[in-house]
């Protein structure tokens, strides 16, 4: 099940990165906790602002810079791991922000990055929980729309192939069991269905060189 941490403020439409000399620390936790330098990115102004409360309630400082997973604004070569934790992996266009994540990596840098899983995606309905049922094909998924937001989910083959294209090398798919009993049910997933099957997951891939 979905667990929010102090990264969520600054990773939703991008990613917190840190350069490739930081001391990389494990998805999940904030690396300034470990000695590395973070920063983040992201869309719009209010987000950031929520970042900066965030980083206030932890005692935190580390760059925040506005700009979008598309475009991110860095040059370059500049950092070591990259991730995004229900950011740029489900609300942004994977055909333009993992081109940009092969960018802004080192040769050899990580990318870490959670998402909906496939299955969910096939078994929820807009604006309801996921159910039992297949809701729509799995050919041709990729871009969903919910009533006022849009998200993307591709399958596991065409995510697979995406990130090979732009010189990935998938070193883990980790498909997300929610504990018995887990604390709390979730407007779009329930615990027992998330215990069943997989509501989300989390791909790490090395940037190849």
């Amino acid at each position: 099940m979905r667990c929010p941490t102090t990264w969520r403020g600054c990773a939703r439409s991008s990613w917190a990165a840190a350069p490739p000399t930081s001391r990389r620390g494990p998805p999940g936790r904030v690396p300034a906790r470990s000695g590395a330098r973070p920063v983040g990115v992201d869309f719009p102004e209010r987000r950031l602002a929520t970042a900066r409360a965030m980083q206030a309630e932890f005692g935190i400082d580390f760059p925040l810079l506005l700009g979008r997973a598309e475009e991110v604004p860095c040059g370059d070569d500049t950092f070591g791991p990259a991730i995004s934790e229900y950011g740029a992996s489900l609300w942004c266009d994977p055909h333009r922000w993992i081109p940009e994540a092969a960018r802004v990596l080192v040769p050899g840098g990580l990318l870490v990055f959670m998402r909906y899983s496939p299955l969910f995606a096939l078994c929820a309905p807009p604006g309801g929980r996921a159910s039992t049922t297949l809701l729509r094909g799995q050919f041709g998924l990729g871009r969903l729309e919910w009533g006022e937001r849009t998200e993307f989910v591709l399958p596991h083959g065409g995510m697979l192939r995406l990130l090979r294209s732009h010189g990935f090398v998938v070193e883990d798919l980790i498909e997300v069991q929610a504990p018995r009993p887990a604390h709390r049910d979730y407007a779009e997933v329930s615990a027992d269905w998330a215990h069943e099957w997989p509501s989300e997951e989390i791909w790490k891939a090395r940037l190849a060189g």
